[in-house]
């Protein structure tokens, strides 16, 4: 625990803000709407979703950073969590440790 996470209120209110809304529009058309996680695997599938690589209810810090986010299918990002917990699955930890914030 942080100490600094996100309550389920506080995230519920976050995904239906105008601010976010827009970040995914970024995000997408920065991403070709095209998912990255099937990408890297030379497939081309339509991205659905905006993903947060470090977890918004434990880093709400990096909720709108560009370098955090990233579009994926739904059947990418149901591998990245656990439906039951909502907690990253293996797959969702490894993409987090390869993705290092930048300094400062």
């Amino acid at each position: 625990m942080r100490g600094d996470e996100m309550t389920k209120q506080e995230r519920a209110k976050f995904y239906k803000s105008k601010k976010w809304k827009d970040k995914c529009k970024v995000i997408l058309k920065r991403d070709g709407y095209r998912c990255q996680l099937s990408k890297r695997y030379g497939k081309q599938v339509d991205a659905e979703i905006v993903h947060h690589i470090y977890p918004l209810s434990v880093y709400p810090e990096y909720r709108l950073k560009s370098w955090n986010l990233i579009a994926v299918s739904r059947s990418e990002h149901n591998r990245l969590h656990d439906r039951a917990t909502g907690e990253l699955t293996d797959y969702g930890r490894q993409l987090m440790h390869r993705t290092q914030p930048p300094p400062g």
